[in-house]
């Protein structure tokens, strides 16, 4: 399969924000095989001096390419951080098999299921408790000097394709790391935005389990666009959150007879007013379409559930007149909402 790299044009735009100590773990495998790292390290135009400067950094699109050339001149996906090698499209089977998941929930199992197929010098599982789920490394092998590229690449690599599969940011709430804080700890944003924990018992992150119950959004003709360029999946930070329209609605499903403006929602999910518009036009809705739904279910649920009268429903939801939320509530449902209280009667009395 041909993989499709950045021109030499490319290679040096944007931040230089991948640390170099994570270059010299490549050259490390190679050195481990008996194998020049010089052509690889031109292409990507690395000067080899560079590799023991500790505050050097490279771009994403340098890292790409020296990582895509090692796998290939090495026929090791994971460069040398196994016991065994793992050839060129291990990576790509493994993702053969949680691409026909019905859900993320369901993907990232079998990710962590299959991936014990590929090697037993680490394992990976998948948990679940109340709102939150973790994915989590154990270790059966000393990576040495390798250890902290292995382990961050594992994590990442299994992160960015979950955010491709459901084409969505997943906003981590921890990650953690078994090692010490390194120099170039500041890069680590960059790879796990949120909560950072270094000198944990293991490897993992932990999210929002509401991600979990997403469907799958890719088929296989995007696997395999997506698998001539797959490494940017590794550094690549989704703006679209498609957990948006369900903490909008959240929102204001807490209190649908008070006044949402776009301010308050954008800043109880620390967003821009702007951002927040774009997000949920790109999910084909409206700040106001998820009011208008937040109120109608409101109302429905107090004209069901209470013998409060129509003006006192009216007002709960937000609106300033019987008449206005009368005219609001036949556009949602067709009917006045006396009429809609007493066709559910007749019903429950049928």
């Amino acid at each position: 399969m041909k993989i499709l790299s950045p021109s030499a044009a490319e290679l040096t735009l944007g931040r230089a924000a991948t640390p170099m100590a994570f270059i010299r773990a490549i050259v490390l495998g190679y050195r481990r095989r008996g194998i020049d790292p010089a052509n690889a390290l031109h292409h990507a135009q690395i000067p080899p001096d560079a590799l023991d400067d500790p505050g050097a950094r490279v771009t994403a699109a340098q890292m790409e390419v020296i990582s895509g050339i090692a796998m290939q001149e090495l026929d090791d996906e994971t460069l040398g951080w196994f016991s065994r090698r793992l050839p060129w499209g291990s990576y790509g089977m493994l993702c053969r098999a949680s691409l026909t998941a019905p859900t993320l929930e369901v993907a990232l199992k079998r990710w962590c299921r299959h991936h014990r197929l590929l090697t037993d010098d680490l394992t990976l599982s998948f948990s679940q408790q109340r709102a939150t789920a973790t994915i989590r490394i154990a270790e059966a092998h000393d990576f040495g000097e390798m250890r902290e590229f292995c382990l961050v690449s594992t994590l990442r690599y299994l992160l960015g394709y979950a955010c491709w599969l459901i084409d969505s940011r997943i906003a981590l709430t921890e990650t953690s790391l078994p090692f010490p804080a390194p120099p170039h700890a500041d890069a680590y944003p960059y790879l796990f935005p949120g909560a950072l924990r270094f000198d944990a018992d293991a490897a993992s992150f932990s999210f929002d389990a509401r991600y979990l119950s997403l469907p799958l959004r890719r088929d296989e003709r995007a696997l395999q666009t997506m698998l001539q360029r797959a490494l940017p999946l590794t550094v690549l930070q989704y703006r679209r959150d498609r957990l948006l329209v369900h903490s909008v609605s959240q929102i204001l499903s807490a209190d649908p007879g008070h006044a949402h403006t776009a301010d308050d929602v954008a800043a109880q999910l620390n967003l821009s007013v702007r951002t927040l518009h774009r997000q949920l036009k790109e999910e084909g809705v409206s700040l106001q379409r998820l009011k208008n739904e937040a109120r109608r279910e409101r109302a429905i649920k107090l004209l069901l559930q209470t013998r409060k009268p129509v003006k006192q429903v009216a007002a709960a939801v937000g609106f300033d007149s019987e008449k206005s939320f009368a005219r609001a509530f036949r556009e949602w449902t067709g009917v006045a909402p006396s009429r809609y209280r007493e066709g559910a009667e007749a019903g429950y009395r049928e």
